[in-house]
């Protein structure tokens, strides 16, 4: 894609209809009106300017991520022009951010069959993300992968991440009794500059390194070196990617909160929160951003799910994402969100212009029940059902809106990330939660360490054997 204009950005630029979350639309007990807004508006600017503040200090880096990479940027491009010119296969091994980022980017951009493409039309290597360490799937990667071909991509900031580390010791044990001193050849680490083991092993192990910059989180971290090296290397334009997260950063900037889509969609889950909807149900309309739910998931739970608040009192507070795909999950979901409980909030992504289309053959003459659909075509088809379901939920009274997407492509899905970034910000402001760190991830990261006798976690591993034994009763 060629650098884009301002008149190709505003054409491509994403919408928030938030119609079906106003009471005009879904009733007075359900929805909310321009009197919410007044009379929260000290709530809305308050966290706006505190985002506006904290911009690029603490762990918000990745507010300035589509600014402050010229350099990386063009190493990522140059090493990733090599990869593509030398392998065949390009393996991730990762887990949170470090894999929901790359996989979702890669299912938007890229041939939703990539992998099962011939090379002369792919024209980059396979792309493998290995995020789990159930031991069939190693096995199972090492018996389809030719290592000669292979780069595998080490990510972790930390260089303690157990499921990561893992893996990377049990992938360089193969590379180096395959490979003697060229297996580093076939390791590129992507982790902290300043701090951690995996940077410590790359210096000396001599492995190709990108950094993850300190104010960078994992579930924030796409559109640095995390993300942006898988993608290059799939021929992804990276540099029209961080256009798109600069432009919607541009859009956020704006104090009106009917200007601000992100502060606009904060403020109506935070909003929706209060009044019990505890659930964020993000469904595409597109097979393509099937994983940009999966990447949001991780957004918003880690973010949101916090029991203190910043003044230190106990609150639990969250919001439940849970992950659909339409219009698959019409047909296994959606009579729960019409007719279960009101305590949820849907967000319908939708593209408006797809990138190949497929006409609906003509036939079933006898058959008007499926006649009907003759003549039109699938893109036509999937967004009348997308539409369908959005008023069968608002006729219901459900609290649902959309963000409109013209097309998918690398400005967009630039947008998009950003979009849900902003949004994540502002509502843990309102929340008043910090909504950058991740203590209840670390209660099972230690249990973890204390039954491995990692050294350090005695005192855990003493508190968990004096934890009550199961009991055979309860068994069945």
């Amino acid at each position: 894609m060629a650098r884009l204009n301002l008149q190709q950005k505003k054409d491509l630029r994403l919408k928030l209809d938030y119609n079906n979350m106003m009471a005009d639309f879904v009733g007075k007990t359900e929805g909310f009106t321009d009197k919410d807004l007044k009379d929260n508006a000290h709530l809305i600017a308050d966290a706006f300017q505190k985002v506006q503040q904290k911009r690029g200090t603490g762990m918000m880096g990745w507010t300035e991520l589509p600014y402050n990479q010229e350099e990386t940027v063009k190493d990522i491009i140059s090493t990733a022009k090599e990869i593509r010119k030398n392998y065949d296969n390009f393996v991730v091994l990762g887990i949170g951010g470090s894999a929901l980022g790359p996989t979702a980017v890669f299912q938007a951009l890229c041939h939703l069959r990539h992998n099962e493409l011939p090379r002369r039309v792919r024209k980059a290597p396979k792309l493998y993300v290995e995020d789990n360490v159930d031991p069939e799937r190693m096995a199972s990667l090492l018996g389809i992968i030719d290592l000669e071909k292979t780069v595998f991509n080490v990510i972790t900031k930390s260089g303690a991440t157990s499921e990561t580390m893992s893996q990377y010791l049990v992938i360089i044990d193969i590379l180096k009794k395959k490979f003697g001193d060229k297996a580093k050849g076939h390791v590129i680490a992507t982790t902290s500059e300043k701090r951690g083991n995996l940077i410590k092993l790359a210096e000396s192990e001599g492995f190709k390194t990108f950094y993850i910059p300190e104010g960078v989180g994992g579930r924030f971290s796409e559109l640095c070196p995390v993300g942006l090296l898988p993608a290059a290397v799939l021929g992804i334009d990276i540099k029209v990617m961080l256009a798109g997260a600069a432009y919607m950063d541009k859009i956020c900037s704006a104090k009106d909160v009917k200007k601000n889509p992100a502060l606009m969609s904060a403020f109506l889950q935070y909003a929706a929160i209060k009044r019990g909807k505890n659930i964020s149900v993000m469904m595409p309309y597109a097979d393509s951003l099937k994983y940009i739910a999966d990447w949001y998931c991780q957004l918003w739970g880690e973010s949101l799910g916090k029991a203190v608040n910043n003044d230190g009192g106990y609150v639990y507070v969250g919001q439940t994402p849970v992950k659909a795909l339409g219009v698959t999950d019409q047909h296994s979901q959606i009579q729960l969100y019409r007719e279960g409980p009101f305590d949820k909030v849907v967000t319908f992504i939708a593209v408006e212009k797809f990138r190949a289309d497929v006409t609906i053959s003509k036939g079933c003459e006898n058959f008007p029940d499926v006649n009907f659909l003759c003549g039109h075509t699938m893109g036509e088809l999937i967004n009348t059902e997308r539409k369908a379901t959005e008023y069968a939920l608002t006729a219901a009274n459900r609290l649902n809106y959309t963000i409109y997407m013209p097309e998918v492509n690398a400005f967009t899905i630039g947008e998009l990330l950003f979009l849900f970034e902003m949004e994540t910000a502002y509502i843990g402001e309102m929340l008043n939660i910090d909504a950058f760190n991740q203590p209840g991830v670390e209660g099972g990261k230690n249990a973890t360490y204390a039954l491995f006798g990692r050294k350090g976690y005695e005192k855990t591993k003493e508190e968990m054997d004096r934890a009550p034994k199961k009991k055979s009763q309860y068994f069945c």
